[in-house]
């Protein structure tokens, strides 16, 4: 009697387990999710489904994963900062059937995930609210509050993370940097202002990739890390931004107003620190602002 080869067995296991399972790709399309993961979290892998587009669906229908949260699209935001930006992760996660899991998801180089969830219900729970309201002070302290993006501090954690990690080589970093920001407060009001930042931080997810950070550093000034991608890729990734910002109309009162952005785009040498990196990549801000704004210039080093 022969037996079945490793990787159908593997996946019959899977399709047969009573624990979720899911694959995403590297653009986050759902492509693969077992019988227990499709009921979790009501979806069909169709090709198209992203893992965006399912936390969307579960939070307006009350389904699948428990978000608390009254705007998903800020939820979704201060999550992207964390998926998908180490090689594994392991958290705890509430289904709107009552189930309590362990999600892992691990990482490929390629930008593939594997998925993997354990229903830990009947386990103690004593000092559950406890550790919950651990994971959302560490949240809070990472993210910032207005965009969602993460926050400087965490920003800077990432981009050194980044440095000393071998698979994120070839590395860029790019800042960025509104044009004219100042105008929009005080022709429009900070509320306009506070909404454009907003905007441009939804820009942002939607321009990148799963791997790649984004962060806000303070006022308009960005920071956008770019692993495994050298100087030509990232620089598409970046004129992809802010081709979508010259596109972009925040603000639902003034439907004519538009807005641009200047980046400085670096690619990171071997040894080199944060701090004379970011220097580089500010100093080729600086340079996009005095050609005319609304720019990418780059810098080889």
């Amino acid at each position: 009697m022969s037996e079945a080869p490793l990787p159908q067995t593997l996946l019959a296991l899977h399709e047969a387990s009573p624990n979720p399972a899911a694959l995403f790709d590297a653009g986050d399309v759902l492509r693969w999710a077992n019988k227990a993961f499709c009921e979790a979290y009501k979806v069909q892998p169709d090709g198209v489904l992203t893992w965006s587009d399912m936390m969307r669906n579960n939070h307006a229908r009350s389904q699948g994963a428990v978000i608390e949260a009254d705007d998903i699209e800020a939820w979704l935001a201060a999550t992207a900062s964390r998926r998908g930006k180490l090689p594994h992760r392991a958290f705890e996660a509430d289904l709107s059937d009552g189930r309590w899991i362990w999600m892992s998801e691990t990482m490929q180089a390629d930008g593939w995930m594997l998925c993997l969830a354990i229903d830990i219900t009947p386990l103690r729970q004593d000092s559950r609210s406890l550790r919950q309201a651990h994971a959302k002070a560490v949240r809070a302290a990472q993210t910032d509050a207005l965009t969602g993006l993460a926050n400087r501090r965490q920003g800077l954690q990432l981009l050194q993370q980044a440095l000393t990690q071998p698979e994120a080589w070839p590395l860029c970093v790019a800042m960025l940097d509104l044009d004219h920001f100042k105008q929009v407060n005080d022709q429009l009001g900070h509320a306009a202002g506070d909404e454009v930042l907003r905007d441009f931080a939804r820009q942002m997810l939607a321009s990148t990739r799963r791997e790649d950070g984004c962060a806000r550093l303070g006022g308009e000034e960005f920071l956008l890390i770019l692993p495994a991608a050298a100087l030509g890729q990232a620089g598409v990734i970046v004129e992809r931004l802010l081709a979508r910002v010259r596109l972009a109309r925040p603000l639902a009162d003034v439907p004519e107003f538009g807005y641009r952005c200047s980046a400085g785009l670096v690619e990171a040498q071997w040894g080199e620190s944060a701090e004379t990196l970011l220097q580089r990549a500010d100093a080729a801000l600086y340079r996009a602002k005095a050609a005319g704004r609304d720019r990418v210039e780059r810098d080889e080093a």
